[in-house]
């Protein structure tokens, strides 16, 4: 859920509802998301997204307390707001999305997990030492906190049309989603290649680009095949040391058939 297109007091209450309403089974991811979707899209002003992040940590933790919510932060001044019907139970866990070292630092130090994303094995262990840095910081107990890897996954029998559309879907947002995603990609060893697409998205043969996407980081970064093949790299990612579980999204250009069939091949047994 990106943060600056809602309140943090909004976040909180919808929150406890949907805690209510999923019978305890909500965890709470939170992303800043970036400046093309928070500026151009909800005319918000992108500023300083980590103090922003922690901000809003804080302050859906207090409406979800159910006590009187009085905080006192740079971007929020809030008295006087309490929940109107008792506190969720169990408190729902605050994710916090990052890719990035400082940012997934702040997940260890204020958020209760790491929604970690746009990474490889490699990756996620060099993160991981940020994550548990500020886990230090906060002085938190970091068996209390886990970490969820999102993956982009579609299943289909035309494995080549598969991997068309996570690797349409990955180049979409490395090239014309702002820097955030490549750099993510860049930091992983990959930095000619992140450079190429996000300078020729908008100008350039963007089908070239997507065809010219390894395959070798496709399959370090999502999920992408024939059912059989799908199963078996989701338990991989699963395996990681230190991931918790994988959570499941869906490329872009993906229909709703392509979401079922790929739902259902990768529910757990």
């Amino acid at each position: 859920m990106p943060i600056y297109s809602r309140s943090a007091a909004l976040i909180g209450q919808t929150a406890a509802t949907l805690q209510e309403v999923s019978d305890g089974r909500l965890r709470l991811g939170l992303g800043p998301s970036g400046p093309i979707v928070i500026e151009n899209w909800h005319g918000q002003d992108f500023a300083n997204p980590l103090k922003f992040t922690r901000e809003t940590i804080e302050v859906i933790k207090l409406v979800l307390s159910g006590e009187t919510v009085n905080y006192d932060g740079e971007y929020y001044d809030l008295s006087g707001f309490r929940l109107r019907c008792d506190p969720p139970e169990p408190m729902p866990g605050i994710d916090a999305a990052g890719m990035g070292p400082k940012s997934v630092e702040l997940a260890g130090r204020f958020a209760d997990g790491w929604h970690a994303l746009m990474l490889t094995q490699e990756g996620i262990e060099d993160r991981l030492e940020d994550f548990d840095h500020g886990a230090d910081l906060g002085d938190r107990d970091r068996s209390d906190q886990e970490v969820t890897l999102s993956l982009t996954c579609c299943v289909d029998e035309d494995r080549e049309r598969a991997r068309h559309l996570v690797k349409s879907h990955i180049c979409f947002y490395v090239g014309g989603m702002g820097t955030f995603y490549r750099d993510a990609i860049a930091r992983q060893g990959y930095e000619d290649l992140a450079h190429r697409i996000h300078d020729n998205w908008d100008d350039g043969d963007r089908e070239q680009l997507v065809a010219d996407f390894p395959d070798d980081l496709l399959d370090e970064l999502a999920v992408a095949g024939t059912p059989e093949e799908c199963r078996e790299k989701i338990r991989e990612f699963e395996g990681i040391d230190g991931v918790k579980s994988a959570s499941v999204s869906f490329p872009r250009a993906a229909d709703q058939e392509d979401i079922t069939r790929t739902i259902d091949t990768l529910a757990p047994e």
